[in-house]
């Protein structure tokens, strides 16, 4: 999720698609360029390899996790050529892949593992929605991993490809960074993990993802909670702004993870033999999570709502304090006006133009209405 500067005619844009959100329960969307990343060139053939993805990272590393129940190798892997043998081998191998700019090693990587061209070319094309695909001899599964820029406040999106055959899971994404160390971990202790397959590996992976987005849902909740204080202290257009801001995060949040629900209930449901009946549970449980972030999200768009309304309120009440400030000036005037313009018309025969302490005694009754106005005012609680 990575926006550019707003123009002044976004930001007009902005503030009217709110109002309308409000007051005609309008769905408010961020523009388009947010929604889809880097357009897919037209015409080309299925399967052909394009890297579509905004990360600009020319290097392609792989890692391998490779073991059994006895033995356990992790290396780097500098070519595809290095994993042969792999696909037709009965250990577990897991084949960490990051970079999605060399398009010599998916080439590669399709012709060792029998990949279908359209596998290849959904993994370069980087913002496909969550979803899963039956291949017979493969499972491919697409998932949206985010993180929380907490420099920029802003979060950040990445796609991630998962490629589950019979004894391997490939993983593919975008840049350097994710979430998955603690699944590394696990493999390096053992733990029983090395006497399941890549099945479990792949659930391991899903739920490291899922599990994620609870915490960048928790940082989404501490800003809420800060604008909601904003808001109720002193209220401005940057706060509105910075509603909005997080208002287009949960859509976007929204649009990634709501077909997420989806895919995780065909991988534990889909008939394949690739999936095995003691890992079914465990996705079962992911996806009892999958829910738990889709009802988060809900929640969080709710409150959203209810902030614009309360700026609104905010707004409109501290702009009806200000007339009625400016109203009980006025109407204190009003009698003072008629004093002064009545002993301002100038005839000639008018006692008390001629009469020494007549100055005086004006003042002094306007000072009086003043002051007897302000007590009323008091006394009725309009001030």
């Amino acid at each position: 999720m990575r926006t550019n500067q707003a123009s002044p005619q976004y930001s007009i844009n902005t503030n009217r698609c709110i109002i309308n959100s409000i007051i005609f329960n309008d769905v408010c969307m961020p523009p388009l360029s947010l929604l889809r990343g880097k357009p897919k060139q037209p015409g080309l053939p299925p399967g052909t390899l394009v890297n579509a993805s905004r990360e600009k990272v020319s290097k392609t590393s792989i890692r391998l996790f490779d073991f059994t129940d006895t033995n356990y190798v992790e290396k780097p892997v500098k070519s595809v050529n290095d994993l042969k043998g792999l696909a037709s081998s009965k250990s577990v191998s897991w084949i960490d892949i990051v970079g999605l700019g060399d398009m010599k090693v998916f080439e590669a990587l399709g012709k060792l593992f029998d990949l279908h061209p359209l596998i290849l070319e959904d993994v370069l094309h980087t913002e496909q929605r969550p979803k899963f695909e039956n291949y017979d001899n493969v499972l491919y599964i697409v998932v949206k991993m985010f993180s929380l820029d907490k420099k920029e406040n802003k979060i950040n999106s990445e796609q991630i490809s998962l490629i589950l055959g019979k004894h391997f899971v490939i993983s593919l994404q975008e840049r350097p960074g994710d979430v998955f160390e603690p699944v590394r971990q696990r493999i390096r202790d053992g733990k029983g993990v090395r006497r399941r397959g890549p099945d479990y590996i792949t659930y391991m992976i899903l739920d490291s993802i899922v599990d994620n987005y609870f915490l960048v849902l928790e940082q989404i909740g501490e800003r809420i909670e800060e604008l909601e204080d904003e808001l109720l202290a002193d209220p401005d257009q940057k706060t509105l702004h910075k509603v909005n801001s997080i208002r287009q995060e949960a859509i976007i949040l929204r649009r990634s993870i709501w077909p997420l629900r989806d895919v995780v209930n065909r991988f534990e449901r889909d008939e394949n033999a690739l999936v095995q009946p003691g890992t079914r549970i465990y996705i079962r449980d992911v996806y009892d999570h999958t829910v738990q972030v889709i009802e988060a999200i809900e929640t969080y768009r709710d409150i959203l709502s209810g902030m614009v309304d309360l700026y609104l309120s905010s707004v409109s009440n501290k702009l009806n304090s200000v007339m009625k400030v400016l109203t009980v000036i006025a109407t204190i005037f009003i009698p003072l006006t008629w004093i002064a313009g009545v002993y301002g018309m100038n005839f000639e025969f008018m006692p008390e133009l001629g009469w020494r302490f007549g100055y005086p005694m004006i003042i002094t009754v306007m000072f009086a209405v003043g002051i007897v106005m302000l007590i009323y005012f008091k006394r009725k609680k309009w001030m």
